[in-house]
């Protein structure tokens, strides 16, 4: 058996900052050479960041990618690192560009590419292309059809990319068929509740199919909605695991692995799914003998709400800095969604960098204010009160409105008041919308929807409770002050928009609302289907009704944080104008 010492990268690249991007690569090059690694490698598009988008449509992106790929290969050299083989993601574009209707212009590929001794001794691109969900890379990319092996100090290591994993046939099989010793495949997998289990059971069954260790690398941080949690694992052919990472954690995951001697004559041919073998050898003999020091073990996995939790301050950190900010304000109500956003501000960003506003109307009661400041006592976090009164009173004095719309005009003050300060001071603004008022469009356009970014837009109203209070107990454990005031988790919730006004004076009990929603928005049942489980027909009706006329108020929301497999954006596109109804 032949040793070798692996380093998987999970690191955070940003969209566009190539250079960035490089330098954090090189960083982690050269620690993982200080520890002694002999194949290193990072994640999917590390270099460009992912998604790249309408990006891979440039072709001077492509070109910018494609140098500075060259430009890196010859620094690692240059720096002392060049006999260290390093796997790195980045953008690159087909040689044989075949012009035709469908196919993206200028045949740019989702590829990877192993950087030894100054140059790039090998490339590849994806071979499955996801098209599902958050992904359009049918759009974006043309496949590879290639089964790429690098001989590595006497071991065969067959690579691929991220979706290559996912689906079944292609570079796992014809991995096995090449007589590989490892699998390694680099990723950016967007986080998505409870898919950590989906990955390490796919992870263990593709090891089997391949009949070879199997190492999945996985980005962490943040790109505009989606969050990535890292979670690499290492996993022998027979599914046993190894090593696994921990999540949303930057690092470098060590590994000394026992791998099978490689085949004196170097795999060649055609494989499954007619992938032709581009075999390439690095360094041909196995390393003496040493004493493994790096064993893996599995990193402590994170609660099911404290995984929630940390994806969503994760995603609004990045959001935050990757854009430029360095403060947030948010419109504090007294609420329990307001709360938790600015809690979840708080842990992200540091409370100095959160500004809190309370805006009370006529129809604010005493304990919101008194919840808000009680919040901000806690937290830490800069807080001020501006009365809207005088302002409501100039515009109905102007417009006599009433009703709803009146009602309305509440909201759409406090809205103008919080970009009037983001404007002068510089912050950005979080939107504090839930997924289950977002749903039945419970929100008012231009008012509580104003924001640049919409922390919790992601969260049925039960879960918002849930990691309020999943967030309280942590502090309590801790030693520590619990964030959120107790009246806010047990008051009912209210816009406060009329006299003694609830939610559920608009909408169902959250608890069985939010049932339903999940039904309808994340698993596209209809009505019938829903209602054959038991709820009630009349409000299944409404609550679908409600569903389908919002189409026009979410498309106008800000994004945030994905963290179901069914986000109101990519995943989820219906049109606006839609005169079809659940039957």
């Amino acid at each position: 058996m032949a040793q070798l010492r692996l380093a998987l990268n999970q690191i955070d690249s940003c969209v566009g900052d190539i250079a960035g991007n490089a330098e954090t690569i090189v960083h982690w090059t050269r620690h993982a050479a200080d520890q002694g690694a002999h194949l290193v490698a990072f994640p999917e598009m590390a270099l460009t960041g992912y998604p790249v988008e309408d990006l891979a449509l440039r072709p001077s992106f492509v070109e910018a990618s494609r140098t500075a790929l060259r430009t890196l290969a010859a620094r690692l050299a240059d720096e002392g690192l060049g006999e260290l083989p390093v796997v790195v993601g980045y953008l690159d574009r087909g040689e044989q560009e075949e012009r035709r209707y469908g196919r993206p212009a200028g045949a740019p590929q989702n590829a990877a590419a192993v950087l030894h001794r100054g140059a790039i001794a090998l490339s590849f691109a994806k071979h499955h292309l996801p098209n599902y969900g958050v992904f359009d890379e049918f759009r974006y990319f043309v496949p590879g059809d290639t089964l790429p092996v690098v001989r590595v100090h006497g071991v065969d290591v067959a690579l691929a990319v991220c979706e290559d994993l996912w689906q079944e046939g292609g570079r796992v099989p014809a991995a096995r068929s090449a007589g590989a010793g490892l699998l390694l495949s680099i990723n950016a997998s967007p986080y998505e509740r409870d898919k950590d289990d989906t990955r390490l059971e796919l992870v263990r069954k593709r090891a089997q199919e391949a009949g070879c260790t199997t190492a999945y690398l996985a980005m962490i941080g943040g790109q505009d909605e989606l969050v990535f949690d890292g979670d690499s694992i290492v996993v022998g052919k027979d599914g046993e695991v190894i090593a696994r990472a921990p999540q949303f954690a930057e690092g470098c995951v060590l590994i000394d692995l026992d791998l099978p001697d490689a085949a004196p004559e170097a795999p060649s041919g055609v494989l499954d799914d007619g992938l032709r073998v581009d075999h390439a050898v690095l360094t041909p003999d196995p390393l003496p003998r040493y004493a493994p020091e790096t064993l893996g073990g599995e990193a402590e996995r994170l609660g099911d709400l404290e995984e929630i939790y940390t994806a969503l301050v994760v995603g609004l950190r990045a959001y935050v800095a990757k854009n430029g900010f360095n403060s947030v304000v948010i419109g504090l109500s007294g609420g329990i969604d307001s709360a938790l956003v600015a809690a979840i501000a708080c842990d992200a960003l540091g409370p100095a960098h959160v500004h809190a506003v309370a805006m009370p109307s006529r129809y604010s009661s005493d304990h919101s204010l008194t919840d808000a400041a009680e919040l901000a006592r806690r937290t830490g976090l800069a807080f001020r009160t501006v009365p809207i009164a005088p302002m409501f009173d100039a515009y109905m004095e102007s417009l006599g409105l009433s009703g709803l719309a009146e009602e309305n005009l509440q909201s759409r003050l406090r809205g103008t008041a919080l970009m009037a300060i983001s404007n002068q001071e510089g912050h950005l603004v979080l939107a504090p919308g839930n997924k289950s008022e977002l749903a039945c469009g419970y929100s008012t356009l231009y008012g509580d929807s104003v924001g640049a970014y919409g922390p919790i837009k992601d969260v049925y109203k039960t879960a918002i409770f849930q990691l309020a209070r999943w967030r309280n107990q942590a502090a309590a454990d801790r030693g520590q002050t619990p964030p959120i005031p107790e009246n806010i988790l047990t008051k009912p919730p209210s816009a406060e928009l009329r006299p003694g006004q609830m939610d559920t004076d608009s909408l169902p009990e959250y608890d069985v609302l939010d049932r339903v929603l999940e039904l309808y928005v994340d698993r596209d049942q209809g009505r019938e289907e829903i209602v054959a489980q038991g709820f009630d027909e009349e409000l299944v009706t409404r609550v679908l009704r409600m569903v389908d006329h919002a189409e026009y108020k979410r498309r106008q929301y800000p994004p945030g944080t994905k963290i179901s497999a069914k986000g109101f954006g990519k995943d989820r596109r219906l049109p606006i104008t839609n005169h079809w109804r659940e039957p």
